[in-house]
C-alpha cells in the first residue's frame, strides 16, 4: 500500500481528535502511515484549535 497523502493524514488526525475515526482508516494509518507525520500534523491541528479558541474568547470578551 502507498503512503497516505498529507490530506489523508490531516483528515485522520481531525477525525481521531473528534472521535469519529473509522476502524478501516485507523488500520490504514497504523499499517502504512509514518508516526512522525501524524505527530507533526497532530501538533499543528492542536495549535490551530487552541489559536481558534483564543481568538473566539478574545473576540467575545472585548
Amino acid at each position: 500500500m502507498p503512503k497516505p497523502s498529507l490530506i489523508h493524514v490531516f483528515k485522520s488526525v481531525i477525525a481521531a481528535g473528534i472521535g469519529v475515526q473509522s476502524n478501516k482508516n485507523r488500520k490504514i494509518d497504523f499499517e502504512t502511515g509514518s508516526l512522525t507525520s501524524y505527530i507533526i500534523v497532530g501538533l499543528i491541528v492542536t495549535l490551530g484549535f487552541i489559536g481558534l479558541l483564543v481568538f473566539i474568547v478574545s473576540t467575545v470578551a472585548s
